[in-house]
């Protein structure tokens, strides 16, 4: 982009003008200097480039390499950038155990530390890369909560694996315990497994909640088309980042919003998404807390009724057979949304981060029959999303279930209740259930947990011992990387007196993921007895961030939040 070509900007329109211009703002300027800016660079428009880059795992490692790209761009395009880190909690490594306890409460903690930096230091415009699961809803969030102009950029996920000839990922690994357990595993092979599985950096491959999240962020318009699909190793995602620098300063210039493409339209293109890739549960939970940010009314139910009317199309990982770079090299995220265009389904005239609609950035593009990963609308996998709702006596305020790949979609069996995650891996690992059972676990929610952990490892461990016959219900979370017939976001949670809470031993279960229905065969009489003999858990939390959290978090039907949203606002920061 030459000089001639860069837009110019009006500082005294800006927030960055707080810190930059006139007399007063001397000392804010020799800080500035100091970090070697010139006088020029302080008068130009400020953008911050937020990464959720450290150590903790695979799916950060590359986004530092990736923000210096982005930082060109913006500099290329007449802006300033200013690069900053947040922090994630990455849930392969916090699975299993109490750190998962960390993971949900970390989507929070991110945009309230991008939200709390960009305030602090007056950046008129913002880059976010993100890698794992929590990180990508947390960067969208502090997007619409600021309403500056803003592109997302996901890093990337990782290259599969490679054992015994086939590709592998993570989750061959959590399910290689559960064969370990059962004896069908040599502990030598899985240590062999371990090693092999995870080769680089990137965020796990299939369509989990990263690579759910990350089509959603194309699907809804705040990234680039294209962008959600090279693997993290591959240097054209660098091109991705140039360009999203280059991008987020043309939306300065327009003044185009986040608010502005993230409306009621663009969160049913992100729910079809969702859905027509067998994607995460956890979407339902992050896709009301992200309307929240913009202040769309959207809870379980809704996000739920657009999973129900959309296909299934894309054959992906757990419940289909091919991982995120198989969907890029197929044609991507813009090929879905064709296919879904085309069928009279996608909403074509929501804008993007482009400037154009969501049609227009499809204009050219067309169905590839060569390629295996999707199919067409007529010859959907299955007639409606992997992803779809319950409710029932067990969960009156709603519950989710992936049923994307399976055959086992109605149970009736006996409840075998654990309190925690714990003790129901311990007695999976002991094989201490029947075949038929519904394993309940609860006071695992929001606000019980507290944090609403993840349950990969004991659905892991389940699946890796072959058992099919068999659901698990929690009003915790799953992974997306689950597989089988496994019941999540149970509303209301244990905490709050749910039925969930209130169910014993041996109480029968019916589940019906074709009809939507999940019920306990309890009277509404002997609901009411037990309520009235309910007694709480204790808290297992009374300081620091999890207690702070258990206080304010919302039920999961909403998106589990702790903050009103933007129809609560007095006023937008953008506006300052």
């Amino acid at each position: 982009m030459s000089e001639f070509d860069k837009p110019k900007f009006d500082k005294s329109k800006l927030p960055s003008r707080h810190v930059t211009e006139g007399p007063e703002r001397a000392p804010h300027r020799s800080y500035y200097y100091a970090m070697g800016l010139t006088e020029a660079e302080i008068h130009q428009p400020f953008v911050g480039v937020a990464s959720c880059w450290n150590e903790a795992a695979p799916c950060n490692i590359a986004l530092m390499r990736q923000a210096q790209s982005t930082k060109k761009g913006v500099k290329a395009a007449g802006g300033t950038p200013r690069e900053f880190c947040t922090i994630t909690v990455t849930d392969g490594i916090a699975m299993g155990h109490e750190g998962m306890r960390s993971s949900l409460v970390s989507r929070e903690v991110i945009a309230d530390s991008v939200e709390l930096t960009m305030r602090g230091h007056c950046y008129d415009a913002l880059v976010g890369l993100a890698g794992c699961d929590k990180s990508l809803p947390g960067m969208m969030m502090a997007m619409l909560r600021l309403n500056v102009p803003s592109v997302f950029l996901y890093g990337g996920s990782i290259m599969p694996g490679r054992f015994h000839g086939k590709d592998v990922t993570v989750v061959d690994v959590f399910e290689g315990v559960g064969k370990h357990s059962a004896g069908k595993m040599p502990v030598d092979e899985l240590v062999e497994l371990e090693k092999v599985a995870c080769p680089g950096a990137g965020a796990c491959g299939g369509q989990f909640t990263a690579n759910t999240m990350a089509c959603v962020a194309e699907a809804i318009g705040l990234a680039l088309p294209y962008s959600s699909g090279p693997p993290a190793e591959i240097l054209s995602r660098d091109d991705f980042a140039l360009k999203a620098g280059e991008t987020v300063m043309d939306l300065l210039a327009k003044n185009l919003r986040p608010r502005d493409i993230c409306t009621r339209k663009a969160f049913e293109n992100a729910a079809m998404v969702v859905a027509a890739t067998g994607g995460s549960t956890n979407a339902a939970l992050h896709l009301p807390a992200m309307a929240n940010e913009a202040g769309i009314k959207l809870d379980l139910f809704d996000v739920a009724e657009i999973f129900k009317k959309t296909p299934y199309i894309a054959s992906l990982k757990p419940g289909g057979k091919y991982v995120a770079k198989d969907m890029w090299e197929a044609g991507g995220v813009p090929m879905l949304m064709r296919i879904l265009l085309d069928a009279g389904l996608l909403h074509g005239d929501c804008i993007t981060v482009t400037g154009k609609t969501v049609a227009e950035n499809l204009k050219d593009v067309k169905f590839n029959p060569d390629q295996k990963v999707m199919v067409e609308v007529k010859n959907a996998l299955a007639p409606t999303g992997g992803v779809v709702g319950l409710r029932g006596s067990l969960a009156p305020e709603g519950a989710i279930v992936k049923i994307a790949g399976l055959t086992h979609v109605k149970h009736r069996g006996p409840a075998r209740v654990f309190d925690c995650e714990e003790d129901c891996f311990a007695a999976v690992e002991r094989r201490d259930y029947k075949e038929g059972d519904v394993l309940v676990i609860r006071w695992e929610g929001p606000r019980g947990g507290p944090g609403m952990r993840e349950m990969l490892s004991t659905t892991a461990a389940l699946y890796g011992q072959g058992v099919e016959n068999i659901a698990l219900v929690t009003d915790g979370r799953f992974s997306g990387a689950t597989r089988g017939l496994c019941v999540g976001h149970v509303g209301p949670e244990a905490a709050d007196a749910g039925p969930i809470g209130l169910i014993k031993d041996g109480d029968i279960i019916v589940i019906d993921a074709e009809k939507g229905t999940m019920d306990v065969e309890l009277s509404e009489a002997e609901l009411a007895e037990r309520k009235k003999a309910f007694k709480p858990k204790p808290p297992g939390f009374k300081t620091g961030a999890l207690a702070r959290y258990a206080k304010n978090v919302g039920p999961a039907r909403d998106g589990a939040l702790t903050t009103p949203g933007a129809d609560q606002e007095v006023r937008c920061y953008a506006d300052i």
